[in-house]
């Protein structure tokens, strides 16, 4: 495991984990307590709009992935998760336009604590950012992302490509466990946030008490 880098308030957090390891969660209940959430994924999600700045470099490498003038996302998915390659090139169209967004934010917000989520290992933000994993058995990651109307070859599509347990542990510097109900994730959180991010003397209302 990573050596600790907790910041001094205010805090920037990045919610690590695999697809269906509860990262929205996480980052729901950070918000609760006040954190300023930027959903990485949303941003991702915005550049590939037609009107976003990585429309043309994707539509232009993936034709067959655009369907009446929008970038179908599943399409496009289901040929890059299916070639690491492809996912790389991918990647280096994205992330620079995604690393340059959640700084951006950052600095808007430079006085608020700030989390956001990735599904991978990347350099999409500095050292100074605290990394948090959250951890599930993958069996449980998939049954909950089949919930939500993934089909289960795309999950494991994914799955093949996001680091193993192992590489997430090697980057992180606290990890929060997510194999029950999500007011005992909440709970975690809370401990979380009391001890590393408010300022000493703060109070978190207990989740179970919500």
């Amino acid at each position: 495991m990573a050596s600790p880098s907790i910041s001094p308030v205010p805090a920037r957090l990045l919610v690590l984990g695999g697809i269906g390891a509860g990262k929205s969660t996480v980052l729901r209940r950070l918000g609760e307590l006040g954190a300023v959430i930027i959903e990485a994924d949303g941003i991702g999600h915005r550049l590939l709009e037609p009107q976003g700045a990585a429309y043309g470099a994707v539509s232009a490498r993936w034709p067959d992935a655009v369907r009446g003038g929008v970038i179908d996302r599943a399409a496009l998915g289901a040929v890059v998760f299916a070639d690491p390659g492809e996912l790389r090139h991918l990647e280096a169209i994205t992330h620079p336009l995604i690393r340059a967004e959640i700084e951006r934010c950052a600095r808007v917000h430079a006085s608020d604590v700030v989390a956001t989520e990735l599904p991978i290992l990347a350099p999409l933000v500095g050292a100074e950012w605290v990394r948090v994993l959250v951890d599930a058995p993958k069996s449980l990651r998939l049954e909950r992302a089949m919930r939500r109307g993934v089909r289960r070859l795309d999950v494991e599509a994914r799955m093949n490509v996001q680091p193993t347990r192992s590489q997430w542990l090697g980057e992180t510097d606290h990890v929060l466990t997510n194999e029950g109900s999500v007011e005992a994730l909440y709970q975690q959180v809370d401990r979380f946030w009391t001890r590393l991010v408010k300022p000493a003397g703060s109070e978190v209302t207990p989740a179970s008490n919500r």
